[in-house]
Order: structure tokens, then C-alpha cells, then sequence
């Protein structure tokens, strides 16, 4: 593309803060480079990383504003740069572009490398194709890649009602394992509704006292969870973190001849190809807990900072 951008919405930050740091302003469109397409964006997904993000900065690459949020996308391919043959304008795709890095999905608009994206999932439509990036892809990561569950294995979900939980939970049972999940007592139905086995409400009972000889746990709430997960889970067995684990815990594991890792999530097109296969077989969905419009980004922040969403919160652009 030869000729000079076009101007586009977006949402942007010129300091760190709370959720009125983020401004809808008007800025150059992307051009896509070799290898990248550009998206037109019908919706964008929300994530706890972009609300630290935006308080903070970002923790894993050191970026700090201004910058545009955002990493889960679902939308249009407006044009392709050279050298992509994956996809031509018109198609539509989802995806995690650029991950750990800004991304700027709060947008009208993003410029990506083409194998960050898939094709969206049959049946769809892009709101709930961009509630499924990022978590999704982290549950994969963590069920298929990092764990290699099998049918008949236990695993240990937290937060399971959570974003990546839920997901986790449905991917894990498409695996042919036998899955737990921590929950507060109102979100066993919602979870029973996607398969879990065995639910443990952490706010009258402990985890850590009424289970063992697990196969795996996946951990995303840090505190004293690692290490009393590490009690539930038979030699050999896995915990799988999304935070960083301390020394402390590493050195536990390695007593009880567990396998301990922190888990980043990562751009993935074979992941979300496995994704869309589940999607498309009934055997995934994704909970939709709230629909913002892209003007609404600091009202998204505010309530998934509650931290009492079931599923996950998207923000829709555009017609």
C-alpha cells in the first residue's frame, strides 16, 4: 500500500491510571507491512492485562503510554501487505496479534502479522469471536501444550468460572479428563452447564484439604495457591501457573517430583485453529458477560476490575 493512511478511532492512553486515562481519539490507520494484514475490527475482547496495563504499564515488555489497549481481536481483512497468502481482503478473521506487546485492538482498525490470526470460527459472530483470543489460547496453552492431558487425567482448575477457567474447563473435558474447579457456590450451575465433574466453593472449603492425587492444576490467582496446590498433585503431575511462582515453591515442587511452570501465553495459529475446531463441533463457547461500545472502554476496565464477571467482556466497533 502506497498511499497515506486514512484517519481512524481509537482508544488511547497518554498516562498511566485509572479507568479515565482512556481517551476515544482520532489517529493515522495502520498500513500493513510484508507478512502483516490490516483488520478491519468489528469487536474487540477485554482482559485482566489490559486493565493492569493501563494502571501500570505493561509488566512483561516494559512498554508505558501512550499506547492504544487491546489484544483480542475478531474482523474484516481490509488488505494484506506483501507475501501473505493466507488471507485476502474480505475474509474474516480472530486472533491474539503481537502478544506480550501493544497491540491496540481498542481500535478501528490494526495492522498484525497474518499468522496471528485465524479464520473465525464458523457460526460466530465477531463479538463472540473476540471474547475467545487471548483466554482461550492461554487455556490451550496451558491444557494441550504445556500439560499433554489425556483422557481419564484430573485436573484442578482455579478461578474456573473466570475467563480463562471457563475455557479451560471445556477444553480440558474435550481432552476426556476429569475436571474440578474452584468457585464461589453461585457459579457451580454456570459450570455445570460446560461439564466440570466437581466443583469446591474456596470460600467454605479447602482445596488443598479435600483433594490429591491430581494429574495437573492450572493456577492464575498466585498468593498461597501455588503451594497448596502443589499438595493436591501426585509425583510427577503438573502445575501450571500464569503468574510467576516463587523459589520457594519451584524448590517444593522439585521435593515432591512435581513439574512447576509459569505459563505465558503466546501468538499461536495452530492454537487457534484447535480452538475453532471445538467451537465448531459444540464442544466450546464462550461466555459473553457484558457488550460495551468501543466508547465505553474505561466502563469495560471498571467492571471487570470488580472481579465478579463470569466469563468475559467485549467491546464492539463500528457497524
Amino acid at each position: 500500500m502506497t498511499a497515506a493512511p486514512a484517519r481512524m478511532h481509537a482508544i488511547r492512553q497518554e498516562s498511566a491510571g485509572g479507568p479515565e486515562v482512556l481517551r476515544l481519539v482520532e489517529t493515522d490507520r495502520p498500513v500493513p507491512g510484508p507478512t502483516e494484514i490490516l483488520v478491519r475490527v468489528r469487536a474487540a475482547g477485554v482482559n485482566p492485562v489490559d486493565w493492569k496495563t493501563r494502571a501500570r504499564g505493561s509488566y512483561y515488555t516494559g512498554d508505558i503510554p501512550p499506547f492504544g489497549l487491546g489484544f483480542d481481536v475478531s474482523g474484516v481483512v481490509e488488505a494484506v501487505g506483501d507475501g501473505v497468502t493466507l488471507y485476502a481482503p474480505g475474509d474474516e478473521v480472530y486472533g491474539m496479534p503481537r502478544f506480550p506487546h501493544p497491540a491496540g485492538a481498542y481500535a478501528e482498525y490494526v495492522a498484525a502479522p497474518a499468522r496471528h490470526f485465524a479464520p473465525k470460527p464458523q457460526g460466530l459472530d465477531h463479538v463472540q469471536a473476540a471474547g475467545l483470543p487471548l483466554a482461550a489460547l492461554t487455556a490451550w496453552q496451558a491444557i494441550v501444550d504445556t500439560v499433554r492431558v489425556t483422557e481419564g487425567q484430573r485436573v484442578l482448575i482455579h478461578a474456573a468460572a473466570g475467563g480463562v477457567g471457563h475455557l479451560a474447563v471445556q477444553i480440558a473435558k474435550a481432552r476426556g479428563a476429569y475436571v474440578i474447579g474452584t468457585a464461589s457456590a453461585a457459579k457451580h450451575d454456570f459450570l455445570r452447564g460446560l461439564g466440570a465433574d466437581e466443583l469446591i466453593d474456596y470460600r467454605e472449603q479447602d482445596f488443598a484439604e479435600e483433594l490429591g492425587d491430581l494429574d495437573a492444576v492450572v493456577e492464575s490467582i498466585s498468593g498461597d495457591y501455588p503451594a497448596r496446590s502443589l499438595r493436591t498433585l501426585r509425583p510427577g503431575g503438573t502445575l501450571v501457573s500464569l503468574l510467576p511462582l516463587t523459589e520457594q515453591v519451584l524448590a517444593e515442587a522439585r521435593e515432591r517430583g512435581i513439574r512447576a511452570v509459569r505459563m505465558m501465553v503466546e501468538p499461536d495459529l495452530a492454537g487457534l485453529r484447535g480452538i475453532s475446531e471445538l467451537v465448531e463441533s459444540g464442544r466450546l463457547r464462550t461466555e459473553i458477560a457484558a457488550v460495551l461500545p468501543l466508547s465505553e472502554a474505561g466502563k469495560a476496565h471498571e467492571l471487570g476490575e470488580t472481579g465478579h464477571t463470569s466469563g468475559k467482556i467485549v467491546l464492539t466497533v463500528g457497524n
